[in-house]
């Protein structure tokens, strides 16, 4: 049985209603195979962490940071919330080691997966907030977040967004991204270009700008909001 205990403890939070720590556990193929665990998986709390994460992420940002344009903390936010991002925190906390999964996903390494680690740590917030309170949570999640905060406020607006797809791509697909001009259109003082990325035959995302350098660069960051939020293992 999984350690509850154990767990708040790593988390710095105490439960009151274990049970719906418990429920953010729950993988779907366990309960597909026990189907009296627990009355759904962690789905559901999973879509509602998510939105309590961009929420608390918006609002960190917009506090601390008052110079930031819309669209510089948008890209932050997408940043510090992703797929990706997320998982590397669970892992660091070692959230899958508390997963309820099925055999078969247990089999095929789901307490590694991207997908299954990032779920899950997205359910815990839920969980935090449905069991204790607004504030609790932002200081969870900012805890959670500190050290990712930090590291692309010091990155600021020069978020390097073609080398993180690439480091994406070369580990998904074992492929390095392709950039295809689509389109050039306008005159010379005044051009737009239209630019898609590839990973072999996966179209990535696609990105438009007034050179193609910042086509590019945009087709890249589609891209890696396409992958964090869609991709699944």
């Amino acid at each position: 049985m999984v350690d509850l205990v154990a767990l708040q403890e790593t988390l710095e939070v105490s439960f009151n209603d274990l049970s719906l720590l418990k429920q953010a556990l729950v993988h779907s193929s366990y309960l597909n195979e026990n189907p009296g665990f627990a009355p759904v998986s962690n789905e559901r709390l999973e879509f509602l962490g998510d939105a309590i994460l961009g929420f608390v992420v918006a609002e960190k940002l917009y506090q601390d940071f008052p110079d930031f344009a819309e669209g510089e903390m948008t890209k932050l936010r997408s940043v510090l919330v992703r797929r990706d991002t997320l998982a590397r925190i669970a892992l660091a906390i070692r959230l899958g080691d508390y997963l309820y999964l099925g055999r078969g996903e247990e089999a095929s390494g789901g307490r590694d997966k991207l997908a299954n680690l990032a779920g899950a740590l997205e359910a815990v917030v839920a969980a935090v907030f449905l069991d204790r309170s607004l504030a609790i949570t932002r200081e969870f999640v900012l805890k959670l977040l500190e050290e990712e905060l930090q590291k692309v406020v010091k990155q600021g607006t020069v978020i390097d967004y073609k080398s993180q797809l690439q480091e994406l791509s070369q580990s998904r697909y074992r492929s390095t991204p392709d950039y295809r001009l689509l389109e050039e259109v306008g005159p010379d003082h005044d051009k737009k270009f239209t630019v898609e990325v590839r990973a072999g035959d996966i179209v990535l995302g696609r990105g438009s700008g007034k050179s193609k350098k910042m086509a590019e660069t945009e087709a890249a960051r589609s891209a890696l909001e396409q992958l964090s939020t869609h991709f699944t293992q």
